[in-house]
């Protein structure tokens, strides 16, 4: 058996060693009660893609205890479904339980109903207050054990208090006190004459000036990203090239760092804090972080994931593989699944091309594909028919006895029938300005065994023209890059697997790009939808 896991303070070499080694690490502030539980994965997930390889979260004491001796540790407030989640993520955590976490959480998470004793001195040895601390420590505490790194779990430090330094209490016996209680090394703001001898110290970067900033030591536990809001003030901004700028430095330097905050998220509720003189705080706390409230990705994401690739050079960033893509059968209307050669011969479009030239000899047969762009949902003409709605004439002669039918695509695709017959056997034609429709095909595997796997993604077909686009059976939508502005279709991870080998199938409609051979579709991360685009189409006004 080999050694059990440790993670400790190398105050001689002035580092931290993660199982013997030397270990930096790169944290973002993520708060649990902040976010619903739905998207607690999400999250961590966007944060790890970042380079991230911990997090930092508070644990509000009055989420959790809101009436005395009423524990809630379910649903949104589930703690440690959220630590089993970062550590199948992949992240460790640096874990803040106070009791006071500050936050601009009500209160700094302490309960309402510990004022019930009026001249309560809260943040000190008072006793009444620590009785209620012990209560709560000796519910909180037992249940994070099992999830200390030493004991296989995510949690490489855990903090004593919260800017105590700052507080008017200055209790000695009172840190003391709460340091027996957790009885670990701990990160934490420069502690002043309140300090415990065996608690070391961080500092902060509370604001980013023209020179950024200045360090005196290795960790940094809140650097921020952004700031915080007042009802009635501006939103608080901070540029994404100055964080870049003073992260990298820090980085480089060898200093372990949080972000605070990586995402924010929301006070949802009652749960805001206020500052004073007398400021309260809105319900959104999005503190113009790398993800929005949203957990949307930021410039800011994408500047901060550029400056750790440059330090973390082990990190992996999931992007799957172009995939090669061949033609599988061409489409011609006669007969569904026999396909005879044909020639294009021109395009119809609503309300601007009526009309194309044709040639030919007698008896030809003439086959239209219509294509339904979308029924209209706007105005009188909201009663859109689809097909051949007005008459079709070949010179002056009206063009009767028409064969009409619905193709079901989504069906021959889900059921895989395209892929049980066997292509024409006739070289398909070759690239030119206007090409038959043609089903294209092409798989691409994602490995199984890493965690979170498969993600969200984007495709993109910029040098496709025109179609659609199915991914193990799922329609994943129309693209369109010769027309804009939209260039990358969004791929939900649901529809992937990493049990079975990704079936792709493209119907182009326009250009034959593969021809006999193979061409590919690509994977991003970065959806691209204000391409320039190539129409005069205004919209409406309501």
């Amino acid at each position: 058996l080999g050694e059990s896991p440790s993670f400790t303070v190398d105050y001689q070499h002035d580092c931290f060693r993660k199982d013997g080694e030397k270990f930096q690490y790169i944290s973002g502030s993520i708060h649990y009660n902040r976010i619903p539980r739905v998207y607690w994965k999400d999250r961590l997930l966007k944060m790890y893609m970042a380079g991230l390889n911990a997090i930092q979260t508070y644990i509000p004491w009055n989420y959790h205890e809101a009436l005395p001796g009423l524990y809630n540790f379910s649903g949104d407030r589930d703690l440690e479904h959220f630590l089993k989640l970062a550590q199948d993520i992949g992240l460790l955590v640096i874990l803040r339980p106070g009791p006071y976490i500050c936050a601009e959480w009500d209160m700094g998470g302490l309960p309402a109903w510990l004022l019930k004793k009026k001249d309560i001195v809260l943040r000190s040895t008072d006793s009444d207050y620590i009785a209620a601390v012990d209560k709560w420590m000796g519910k909180l505490l037992p249940m994070i054990k099992p999830y200390l790194y030493q004991n296989g779990g995510p949690i490489i430090t855990v903090q004593v208090e919260n800017e105590y330094g700052s507080y008017f209490a200055c209790d000695y016996n009172y840190m003391r006190h709460l340091s027996k209680l957790t009885e670990t090394s701990s990160t934490s703001r420069a502690f002043g004459k309140g300090r415990p001898h065996n608690v070391l110290t961080a500092w902060y970067v509370f604001s980013l000036g023209a020179h950024g900033a200045v360090f005196n030591s290795q960790v940094n536990s809140e650097f921020y990203t952004g700031w915080l809001d007042h009802w009635g003030s501006h939103h608080s901004v901070v540029s994404p090239t100055q964080v870049a700028k003073v992260l990298s430095e820090m980085l480089l330097m060898g200093a372990n760092v949080n972000l605070y905050m990586f995402i924010g998220g929301t006070n949802f509720g009652y749960w805001n804090g206020a500052n004073m003189p007398y400021a309260a705080q809105p319900t959104s706390y999005d503190y113009d972080a790398p993800l929005t409230e949203a957990g949307d990705l930021t410039e800011k994401y994408f500047a901060i994931r550029e400056v750790i690739k440059m330090v973390r050079t082990s990190v992996s960033f999931y992007f799957y593989k172009n995939v090669i893509i061949s033609a599988i059968i061409w489409i011609f209307f006669t007969d569904f699944f026999l396909f005879l050669l044909k020639l294009a011969v021109g395009i119809l479009e609503r309300d601007k091309v009526l009309s194309i030239n044709v040639t030919g000899k007698a008896r030809s047969q003439v086959d239209i594909l219509v294509e339904n762009m979308g029924r209209v949902n706007y105005g009188k003409q909201i009663n859109d028919f689809k097909g051949l709605v007005s008459n079709l004439t070949l010179g002056a002669d009206l063009l009767t006895d028409w064969t009409m039918y619905s193709l079901s695509i989504d069906e021959a695709v889900m059921k895989g029938l395209l892929g049980e017959k066997e292509p024409a056997l006739f070289d398909p034609p070759q690239p030119a300005d206007l090409s038959p429709p043609a089903f294209y095909g092409g798989s691409f595997v994602i490995p199984d065994g890493i965690p979170d796997l498969p993600q969200d993604t984007y495709i993109k077909l910029s040098s496709w023209r025109k179609g659609q686009i199915w991914i193990n059976g799922f329609n994943v939508g129309r693209y369109w890059p010769t027309r804009g502005p939209q260039m990358t279709l969004f791929v939900p991870a649901n529809i992937l697997s990493t049990a079975a080998p990704n079936n792709v199938t493209v119907l182009e409609l326009e250009g034959a790009l593969c021809g006999s051979k193979a061409c590919t579709v690509e994977f991003t991360n970065t959806p691209i939808l204000n391409a320039t685009v190539q129409s005069d189409y205004k919209q409406h006004s309501c």
